[in-house]
């Protein structure tokens, strides 16, 4: 079994030279603006969001972790978080996508060896590639056969987001030789790759998930990134981070669409109407049970977010230590994000299914679209539930027990 790569750098865009968080919080408070304005209709027609992927292509966002010296954004994971939460309060689909790809495009760098990080870096600015996949273990399982010199790929991936628009996939696969998982990069285009828009979601209707299917595809040795083995005498504390990383983005993802239904619902209660349908009055914005649902709902969602504060800072400084990293250390890190996670759930369905109560009887019409916001919120925690999660917080704080190497979905 071979040993985990060890990250080039402790943390996305050291050194960097780019735009600044500021610029690009203004970036995606604008590209938020512009997904908003016809998120209902997107939504309804359900087609693979192509459109969507262009448009944060142009805004630069696909390249944002991507270090200045390789061509991209050089920004910091703080940034890419903030990022997403934005994008995601205008269309959850569409910050579970970008979201999926920063992890996966972060990913390459992270686990494969610096010169093959770099390289896979720079092609990806330069073709600002939209990246798709997932590395959670799936049954049954993508298997790795052959040599060094040649390995084919091979098996099928019922669900995997981004799969519809992705310039490049991320796939986890298993030696057939030694058992090993692995983190494989897929050209989606190549011979015996079979992609599939078969999914057909209640909610994530834009996250562009389907199936794919591998027959005999040839992988090169510059594909496979690295290990994704959870062994602790081959996971380094530092590349078990991975897993923090990526699931504090789906809690990200969570928050974004709880405060977006509640801003969406609140500014209805304002102004009489939905921004898109003046003809459609709202109800009073003084009703006391509407007001104490506000309320209620702001204080979860806001409790959510603090504790997304704590996991965030400790992510910072686990990334920050680097190779001092401990296992005691990353497990802490774990938890605090599950923690994190648990509360994001609650808040963003709560929040999702009570919206229709505050806007009232009007909210079920197709026109307003505020169903979106549960079908997607309902969708993404279904996926990602966080039963296991609890268990895994009651278990370190009782136990001690540090919490198992567990990858988003």
């Amino acid at each position: 079994m071979g040993v985990a790569a060890t990250p080039s750098r402790p943390a996305s865009g050291s050194g960097r030279t780019g735009p600044g968080r500021a610029y690009w919080l203004r970036v995606a408070r604008e590209t938020a603006d512009d997904l908003t304005t016809d998120a209902v209709t997107r939504d309804q027609a359900g087609k693979p969001p192509f459109d969507e992927v262009s448009r944060l292509r142009e805004a630069g966002l696909l390249t944002l972790l991507v270090p200045a010296e390789s061509g991209g954004g050089g920004a910091d994971w703080a940034t890419a978080y903030t990022v997403v939460r934005e994008i995601a309060a205008a269309d959850g689909a569409i910050g579970q996508l970008l979201g999926c790809h920063y992890f996966l495009s972060w990913s390459a760098g992270f686990l494969a060896e610096p010169s093959l990080a770099a390289r896979v870096e720079q092609r990806s600015a330069a073709g600002q590639w939209c990246w798709g996949g997932g590395l959670a273990r799936q049954e049954p399982r993508l298997t790795l056969a052959g040599t060094a010199r040649r390995r084919v790929l091979d098996g099928r991936q019922s669900y995997t987001t981004g799969v519809l628009v992705a310039d490049r996939l991320i796939v986890r696969a298993v030696r057939t030789d030694t058992g090993e998982p692995l983190a494989v990069v897929v050209d989606p285009s190549r011979p015996g790759v079979g992609i599939y828009d078969d999914a057909d979601p209640f909610g994530q209707r834009l996250a562009a998930g389907g199936s794919v299917e591998f027959d005999s595809v040839e992988v090169a040795a510059d594909d496979v990134l690295g290990s994704l083995s959870a062994d602790e005498d081959v996971l380094s504390p530092l590349a078990a981070l991975v897993s923090p990383v990526g699931r504090l983005l789906s809690v990200q993802l969570r928050l974004g669409m709880a405060e977006g239904v509640l801003a969406e619902a609140r500014d209805y209660g304002r102004t009489g109407h939905a921004p898109w349908h003046p003809d459609r009055p709202a109800g009073p914005p003084q009703d006391p049970e509407v007001l104490t649902a506000f309320g209620e709902l702001t204080v979860l969602t806001r409790s959510a977010s603090a504790l997304t504060d704590q996991a965030l800072e400790a992510v910072h400084r686990g990334l920050a230590r680097g190779e001092d990293l401990t296992y005691d250390e990353y497990a802490e890190i774990s938890v605090l994000v599950a923690v994190a996670e648990a509360a994001a759930s609650r808040a963003v369905q709560e929040s999702t299914a009570r919206a229709f109560d505050i806007v009232g009887a009007r909210s079920a019409s197709s026109r307003l679209g505020f169903d979106r916001f549960w079908r997607n919120a309902r969708t993404h925690t279904l996926y990602e539930p966080v039963a296991h999660r609890l268990r895994d917080v009651g278990d370190y704080f009782l136990n001690g027990a540090h919490p198992p190497f567990v990858l988003p979905a």
